[in-house]
């Protein structure tokens, strides 16, 4: 590894449009990787900016940091990711992804006869809880938005 070729912390976050503490916290998460100098100052290989942008990107899907952590685990640590990285990487958010679109093309065609209030009184609610059988469960909305793995 040539130490001229590694960024500092504060290049990463300019370069990648996220701050400082944003680069830290998504090395705390593992979602990158830094080496120690002698200094002990942290320096980021020029890939991290393309693993950020993936980060990045999963986040403006709608994807946790749980599951952008289980994608990324999947892509090489010491080198950028190729293009057939990412389409690998990728096909591992289609079926969530695809699952969040179906559900939320139920909600908007449902609009007209919801009134939005979260109550789930209307008989012709697609989410009414008849007899409060979901109370059981634990506070909060059940049925919508889905659980997802990491709540």
């Amino acid at each position: 590894m040539d130490r001229h070729d590694l960024l500092a912390v504060g290049e990463v976050a300019e370069r990648s449009g996220v701050s400082v503490p944003t680069v830290r916290f998504y090395e705390e998460k593992g979602l990158v990787t830094s080496v120690r100098t002698a200094g002990n100052q942290r320096r980021f290989e020029r890939h991290v900016l393309r693993r950020i942008a993936v980060v990045r990107a999963g986040q403006r899907f709608g994807l946790t940091l749980a599951e952008i952590a289980e994608a990324l685990a999947a892509l090489p640590e010491d080198r950028p990711p190729t293009k057939r990285d990412w389409a690998r990487m990728s096909r591992r958010w289609h079926d969530a992804l695809s699952a969040r679109i179906e559900a939320m093309t139920r909600v908007r065609d449902g609009l007209s006869s919801c009134i939005g209030c979260g109550c789930l009184s209307l008989r012709t609610c697609p989410v009414y809880n008849e007899d409060d059988e979901l109370s059981a469960e634990g506070p909060g909305p059940r049925r919508w938005p889905p659980a997802t793995r990491g709540d």
